[in-house]
């Protein structure tokens, strides 16, 4: 019986690695997921051809060790806002993709997928889009087989994105929103999975960039105007202008959480939309947020996941 083929996913714990895992499993692959905390994968355990290492991505040996025998590597590893103790954009984005492109070359890999967002260019508005620019940059001048995907904003049952409205809605009367005129076209985050997957399967994607984004483009208050529909928590949603949003995004940056900052605002200067759907490539229609996110927003489903949380810690 032939080997499977091997895939090694960097960032496979987290939001869009999940289920990207769980795709490749099923696809008949053996997949390596590489995280600094095991723990944090334990979702993957059960899954029959996914193994979990625990290694430190910037760690240009422990990487190499890692991608011998691979076919091809997956980098999902970002962050959407800087953190205090020094995980920068430069660092998780620009950092990152010049040790993962080098540890390819040393580990003899040609193949690699890599994650980058709608809009990014070194040029861009803010820090994030412009980090994300020079990273594609680095993709695009290795000498490897590459294929990059540039997402509009995702969502899904473990999303930052609608989730935050609703924790939001549950804890203030009224919402002061920034930037309500934002424009995107939300994808879902098995989409996005299965977009990788069929990448591997299809070479004609190599040395290209994608576009994702879902069937339908809304305006930032179209969508937290939703998020209290489906929540039953409307709230009144209060605009905010350019002076006011950047105020906002001042204020909540420094909160707990950051819900909001400056550099989120600089992003939404450029509408995450795209032209069309779905390039041809990817043969099959994307689902529409309507469909997916009742399913995690509702007030039964919202009932039902804090019992699973209070069951896993005991309460």
């Amino acid at each position: 019986m032939p080997a499977l083929p091997r895939v090694v996913v960097l960032g496979g714990s987290g939001f869009v690695g999940r289920p990207l895992t769980a795709a490749l499993s099923a696809s008949e692959r053996r997949v390596f997921v590489v995280t600094r905390r095991r723990s944090r994968a334990r979702d993957l355990f059960l899954l029959p051809t996914a193994e979990v290492i625990e290694a430190d991505p910037y760690d240009a040996d422990a990487l190499i060790n890692v991608f011998h025998g691979a076919d091809a590597v997956v980098n999902l590893i970002g962050i959407l806002n800087e953190q205090s103790h020094g995980n920068t954009f430069d660092r998780a984005h620009v950092e990152i993709a010049r040790i993962v492109v080098a540890a390819c070359r040393r580990a003899h890999i040609s193949r690699l997928l890599h994650m980058s967002a709608l809009n990014a260019d070194r040029s861009g508005p803010s820090r994030y889009l412009k980090s994300k620019g020079e990273a594609e940059e680095i993709v695009r001048g290795s000498a490897l087989a590459w294929t990059i995907f540039r997402p509009s904003v995702i969502f899904g049952r473990d999303d930052a994105f609608l989730n935050l409205f609703a924790r939001l809605m549950r804890s203030l009367p009224v919402i002061a929103l920034a930037a309500p005129n934002a424009r995107f076209a939300p994808i879902f985050v098995e989409d996005v999975a299965r977009c990788f997957v069929r990448a591997l399967d299809d070479d004609t994607t190599i040395g290209k960039r994608f576009d994702l984004c879902g069937p339908n483009v809304y305006t930032l208050q179209n969508l937290v105007e939703y998020v209290g529909a489906v929540t039953g928590l409307r709230r009144p949603v209060v605009p905010l202008g350019p002076a006011l949003s950047k105020l906002s995004a001042t204020l909540l940056e420094h909160l707990p959480g950051r819900l909001m900052s400056r550099d989120n605002l600089a992003s939404m200067q450029k509408d995450a939309v795209c032209n069309g759907a779905l390039p041809p490539t990817f043969d099959f229609a994307p689902v529409a947020l309507e469909t997916i996110a009742p399913l995690y927003l509702s007030p039964g489903a919202m009932h039902s996941k804090y019992d699973r949380m209070r069951a896993r810690s005991g309460r």
